[in-house]
């Protein structure tokens, strides 16, 4: 089980140095294939103000004339020590995890994306439980009583929550609960150390609107897995010894059913938490998502490199719990 961990945590360390020189290739070496020189990425970072002297100082500076393997190792290096940088007459520190400073605000990217990170992951968490619990729950009893009216009924609706997309649900949600009842009659982000009670109820309606699209998709997911389960030999064997009908479904039947619903919360997981973008947006929360998008629109290359690669470290990460997981639900991975 030791080597099984040092092995998978190796490999999320290489996966993770591996996205981040195909992201830094793509951001800098791609806008030269398109023509983009040099002197054009420097004069972002000077401003209006722009001169000869001042563009080539911040392209000495930055190394913006060096070959690509030197500029990705001082990219690696600010990750990990920070770095100086000097924009003309100006110069600023740079604290790690540095992601470089923006284009348009020149302040630096990560304490920016800090400031996010609760927004999205409360975000994320809220409507993880939500989608897994209910997902789950009705994708079991949907096995269960399959062809009764429940079993339609149910994955009737969760044909409707694949195909609605999040931003149809979230506007409903609003309009109905916002506007039309005044329920919810102002949604914004209230922090959770300020307020927990806030934090929560103005979150219902993100989660929701979030947790829909997921849930059903679970829901299919575990009811198929449920059913394929429930006819294999070893589930026949459980009740021919006389296990009670919980024991079978609970503990033999929905723990091999687990295995693909782990695999793709991993992803799904790690996806929100590097940006619900449609959710914030319809929501007008100011997550992570929220300011890539802002780094996109402003073609701000930092801001857009910095959201990428945490993104991607914290999809990494998810895969790496979904691997050590899988130890704890298929005991084969323990002794393979």
């Amino acid at each position: 089980m030791t080597a099984y961990i040092i092995r998978r945590v190796i490999a999320a360390i290489i996966l993770v140095l591996v996205v981040s020189a195909v992201t830094f290739a793509i951001f800098f070496l791609v806008p030269k294939i398109g023509g983009q020189s040099t002197t054009q990425l420097a004069t972002q970072y000077v401003g209006k103000d722009a001169n000869p002297e001042s563009i080539a100082a911040v392209k000495k500076n930055l190394g913006l004339d060096l070959p690509l393997y030197e500029q990705y190792w001082h990219f690696i290096k600010a990750i990990v020590m920070g770095a100086n940088y000097k924009f003309g007459p100006d110069a600023a520190q740079c604290h790690r995890p540095c992601f470089g400073y923006s284009f348009k605000s020149h302040v630096e990217v990560w304490p920016q994306i800090k400031d996010r990170i609760p927004v999205t992951f409360s975000l994320a968490i809220g409507a993880a439980v939500i989608w897994v619990i209910s997902g789950v729950v009705i994708g079991v009893i949907s096995a269960l009583k399959r062809g009764t009216i429940f079993d339609r009924l149910s994955m009737g609706v969760a044909l409707a929550g694949v195909s609605l997309p999040i931003f149809f649900t979230g506007m409903v949600l609003l309009g109905l609960f916002s506007y039309k009842w005044t329920v919810w009659d102002n949604v914004q982000y209230h922090s959770f150390t300020s307020d927990p009670g806030q934090w929560a109820w103005n979150l219902v309606l993100p989660w929701i609107s979030l947790a829909f699209l997921y849930s059903a998709l679970y829901a299919r997911l575990t009811r198929a897995g449920m059913l394929e389960t429930m006819g294999e030999d070893y589930i026949r064997t459980a009740r021919a010894k006389g296990l009670p009908e919980r024991v079978v479904v609970g503990k033999h039947a929905l723990r091999a059913a687990l295995t693909p619903i782990v695999t793709i919360f991993g992803m799904d997981f790690g996806l929100l938490i590097g940006g619900a973008i449609i959710t914030e947006r319809v929501f007008s929360f100011q997550g992570v998502g929220a300011y890539a998008v802002q780094g996109v629109r402003d073609n701000d290359l930092p801001i857009v490199l910095g959201v990428t690669m945490v993104a991607a470290t914290f999809i990494v990460l998810c895969n790496l719990v979904v691997d050590l997981l899988y130890a704890a639900i298929d005991p084969r991975v323990r002794y393979s």
